[in-house]
């Protein structure tokens, strides 16, 4: 068992290495004009660019979880940070839009390796009564990884070059491939069966069809035919691997039966519904920032970080919520202060109340997150046994990205819908042209109010406030989606064990804190 010295390094180095995977989904986006004036490319191109390293990235994470468990976590997270940071040096360099792309998809390969292994390492090799802090911390750095990435991201371009935003999750894998040979033990399942290769090649096919849809179907249209192929190709591949492995059952990449157990199945919900909502605010929060409010990128991005610093904090204090009051009440705890945080932001959003109108529903928002992520996490890898860990945690991955997309595909959609209705009744004394142009989205809008003359004023406070009740409906929306979330955690959630307290293990407590 490794020492507390020990111990810490593991943590930092795996912390460290998934947050150069977390920033590396969300970069980008800062960068899109800069990619599209400097390649020639389209905007389609670009999106590709950008999505192809989540979509790498969500397909192979079981796969690569499972081969991880046999093969030896060490030896993948080692090879995965190879193939990560070589990737980004060669998409800082990249010519052509043709090269970034196959950059970005070595990338999501590289990701894949690596973001299982860091949680399968930590549950692997903490000891039991300190795990649960150490999944705090991992979770807080998943969470809020994301929002720190952007905000740097943001930073380099504005002062900077766009490509410099590959030179950060450069380094931090430097860093952390450093301090994996030198600290983090090796560990790895001893399975008397073959590797389940079908089942492997069949969830990849479903994840792709699955997030393709997600990442599509809002430019392409949900009725489009690549987008419609894209659902039943998923739908029927979802289907083939749960006959699959249900066949398969103790020799089977993923057990499903194990769904029926409540921790698996309140763990994965949760953090689908969760990240979903964090995922959907972000979709409604920038063009706030910048079309309604006038900030700019980096501005808006820096706006994010009080949720992001409650979240840090909550899932490092979830634990030992989680030990007083159990797993399920701490979850529910944190689902309920997410739902009261879009209810807050929903009833006091306003044009003319700025960011202090939404800044306490971004605050509770963090605090919930943070509570109901740690919780969940633990109860899914609790579920698997310790030689499953890599599945364990690729399964607790494959959650947060299909969330993530989910809720930036549902909540936008709601949004725009919520825009389009609100405006149509406010249009009335603006040119036809201008009109028809604003309908299409409030930063249509703010383009067109500059050719309108004496109606641009008037045309920006339309868009702007029909952007308010767009985003007003999105939030009641989620308000009814995390009362059911809570619901069914109250009702199906987790047992609600809470494990007893030695005075040894309070001192011991007391002086990790100190």
């Amino acid at each position: 068992m490794p020492d507390a010295r020990q111990l810490r390094t593991i943590l930092i180095a795996v912390s460290i290495a998934l947050m150069a995977v977390i920033a590396s989904v969300s970069g980008l986006n800062v960068a899109q004009t800069h990619m599209a004036v400097e390649f020639g490319a389209s905007q389609s191109t670009i999106l590709w660019i950008i999505n192809i390293y989540t979509l790498a990235l969500a397909a192979l994470l079981l796969p690569l979880g499972a081969i991880g468990d046999r093969l030896g976590r060490k030896s993948m997270l080692i090879a995965g940070l190879g193939v990560f940071g070589a990737a980004h040096v060669v998409a800082g360099l990249a010519p052509t839009a043709e090269v970034m792309l196959a950059a970005r998809v070595a990338s999501g390969i590289g990701a894949a390796m690596i973001m299982p292994i860091t949680l399968a390492v930590i549950t692997s090799t903490f000891p039991e009564d300190q795990r649960g802090k150490a999944i705090g911390v991992w979770t807080g750095v998943a969470g809020g990884g994301g929002i720190l990435g952007m905000f740097l991201s943001a930073l380099l371009v504005d002062v900077a070059d766009w490509r410099w935003l590959f030179a950060l999750p450069a380094a931090l894998v430097l860093v952390a491939l450093v301090m994996t040979l030198k600290s983090v033990p090796d560990s790895r399942e001893k399975s008397a069966h073959r590797f389940d290769t079908v089942g492997a090649l069949v969830s990849t096919v479903a994840v792709v069809g699955l997030i393709f849809v997600l990442q599509e179907g809002p430019d392409r249209g949900w009725t489009a035919p690549a987008t419609l192929t894209g659902l039943a190709v998923g739908l029927i591949a979802t289907v083939g691997f749960v006959a699959w492995e249900l066949h398969r059952r103790d020799a089977s990449l993923l057990d499903v039966r194990l769904f029926r157990e409540r921790g698996l199945a309140g763990g994965s919900v949760t953090l689908l519904v969760v990240f979903g909502v964090q995922a959907g605010i972000g979709v409604v929060l920038f063009p706030f920032f910048q079309a309604v409010l006038g900030w700019s990128g980096l501005l808006s991005t820096a706006a994010l970080m009080p949720m992001a610093v409650m979240m840090m904090i909550a899932s490092g204090l979830a634990p030992r919520l989680t030990a007083r009051i159990g797993a399920r009440s701490t979850m529910a705890t944190g689902i309920a202060l997410g739902g009261v945080a879009l209810a807050l932001m929903a009833l006091f959003v306003s044009v003319d109340g700025g960011y202090l109108s939404i800044l306490p529903g971004l605050l509770a928002m963090g605090l919930g997150m943070g509570l109901s992520m740690t919780p969940s996490t633990e109860v899914i890898t609790g579920s698997l046994s310790r030689e499953k860990q890599g599945v364990a945690s690729a399964l607790n991955d494959v959650t947060r990205e299909f969330g993530t997309a989910l809720g930036v595909a549902l909540l936008g959609a709601l949004v725009s819908a919520g825009y389009r209705s609100s405006i149509d009744d406010r249009l009335h004394d603006i040119p036809q042209g201008a009109a028809d142009t604003a309908r299409e989205g409030i930063a249509n809008a703010v383009a067109a109010a500059g050719g309108t003359d004496t109606h641009a004023q008037d045309l920006l406070h339309a868009a702007q406030q029909s952007f308010v009740d767009g985003w007003q409906q999105a939030m009641w929306a989620g308000v009814a989606v995390m009362g059911a979330l809570f619901l069914y955690i109250a009702l199906r959630g987790p047992k609600n064990t809470v494990p007893a307290i030695t005075d040894e293990a309070a001192a011991t407590e007391a002086v990790a804190v100190l």
